[in-house]
């Protein structure tokens, strides 16, 4: 039976073969598909006469399975779109596929998917659908908290909704003030001309006083006093407000200065122009506040009869100082927390796996935060079409919070080697064309045989 065995043998062995260059075919086509992962071809030997003694053992046929690489990552590259991402690690996105449409929303199947291939873009429905048109399921976050809502991942639709404005509460407020401010008429001649004397006022606008500069003394107030800068600020609807601010300098013993803001650039006469913010700025012979001052808080702050509410001016404890400077100026660094309503302008996938949306208004949100999945047994995953996989009994159920990491503008490249598999594939020609001279060879030695008899 040793030439029909080694019929057996080759023919097994043509087909092992085949199934190698089909492998091996594919894996080569798709060496430039995102996120593929190739199959490599495992042989398995095939033994008759198992059950004869040691020295009569025979090698037998063979058998080829796929061996599948799904835990074999591919090369992370650099993307210029924002919304695609790569996984760094272990994980898989969690995707569903569209069956079908009604009112112009997708219907998607509901049996959840699994892939690699994280070419994401928004399509013009809002969703996030990958070049194999697969939807990401993710898991949306909390405007106000940042938080998770729920835990089941589920399609997220991006909407051109508007950000709304958020009102202003708090304006860091950091800087220098010259200790010899170059006011108007400021005289190193005579004594005491930098400073503000609330003698020349019609009242007192110093802390302590009536607090506010009326309309008729501007003149004398820009003069006695130097400029602070200026930020827009926002209310709650998203009005705007330009709080321009100028700093005098009270008294030099010790040194004192007040901080006025303008309240109604239309004033006139005896009303409020330029109104204190109520607070003693004192320094000490280094130049430091003192006591410490970490922020002070603006009571109703109004602009031009836009009612700001109560503002905090934070100056972060040592946020202010007092130093010489030759231009005799105040040097300040301002910003403040609020921001007008703003329009959807972009969407990005952030390192941290988040869905961030840009702005108009310049503020971002975190949207929804992207699961990755896992599996006890990678390697049992089913294949489907576009680069997804279905989970089996084999690879177990999908475990949400895989340790690797998103790294967003990027892509993952087919892990498929092109000379590795020009190799595998040389060999896999030699092997088969070595089946085909077995069988020859045994079809000619069988002819003999039969000749014989005859």
């Amino acid at each position: 039976m040793g030439l029909f065995a080694a019929l057996n043998a080759s023919v097994s062995g043509l087909r092992a073969q085949s199934n190698a260059l089909e492998n091996i075919s594919g894996n080569i086509a798709n060496s430039r598909t995102t996120g593929f992962k190739r199959v490599d071809t495992s042989f398995v030997d095939l033994v008759s006469n198992s059950n004869t003694s040691i020295n009569a053992q025979r090698s037998g046929a063979v058998l080829s399975n796929s061996r599948q690489t799904n835990t074999v990552s591919g090369v992370v590259q650099r993307s210029d779109t924002g919304t695609h991402m790569a996984i760094s690690g272990d994980g898989y996105f969690v995707v569903q596929k569209k069956i079908g449409e009604a009112d112009g929303r997708p219907i998607l199947e509901e049996v959840p998917y699994y892939t690699r291939r994280g070419d994401f873009s928004l399509d013009k429905d809002g969703y996030l659908v990958n070049g194999a048109g697969y939807y990401l399921n993710t898991i949306e976050l909390d405007d106000t908290t940042g938080n998770p809502v729920g835990s089941v991942p589920t399609v997220l639709r991006v909407d051109n909704d508007f950000m709304e404005a958020d009102a202003t509460t708090e304006i860091t407020y950091k800087g220098n003030l010259a200790s010899y401010p170059q006011t108007t008429n400021a005289d190193k001649n005579v004594v005491g001309s930098e400073l503000m004397n609330p003698a020349n006022y019609t009242n007192d606008p110093t802390v302590g006083g009536a607090g506010f500069v009326q309309a008729a003394d501007e003149t004398r107030f820009l003069a006695d006093s130097i400029a602070g800068g200026a930020i827009t600020a926002y209310t709650a609807n998203g009005s705007t407000a330009s709080v321009q601010m100028r700093w005098s300098k009270t008294s030099t013993s010790p040194d004192t200065w007040n901080l006025f803001y303008l309240t109604d650039s239309t004033a006139t006469g005896a009303n409020a122009k330029w109104r204190n913010v109520g607070q003693n700025y004192i320094f000490n012979a280094t130049g430091e506040l003192n006591p410490p001052l970490a922020s002070v808080t603006v009571t109703s702050l109004t602009i031009d009869g836009v009612n700001l509410g109560n503002i905090s001016l934070n100056h972060g404890g040592d946020g202010m100082t007092q130093f010489s400077n030759s231009n005799g100026n105040a040097k300040v660094n301002i910003s403040q927390n609020g921001a007008a309503a703003g329009e959807l302008l972009d969407v990005k996938i952030s390192d941290t796996g988040k869905i961030v949306a840009s702005y108009s208004n310049s503020k971002t949100r975190n949207i929804a935060e992207i699961p990755l999945a896992s599996f006890n047994g990678d390697n049992y995953l089913a294949r489907q079409d576009g680069g997804v996989f279905r989970q089996t009994e084999e690879s177990g159920q999908a475990i949400l919070g895989a340790t690797g990491s998103i790294e967003g503008s990027a892509t993952e490249a087919s892990n498929t080697d092109i000379a590795e598999e020009f190799s595998k594939m040389i060999v896999t020609q030699q092997a088969y064309s070595a089946n085909t001279r077995v069988l020859t060879t045994s079809k000619d030695m069988l002819q003999e045989i039969m000749q014989v008899i005859r």
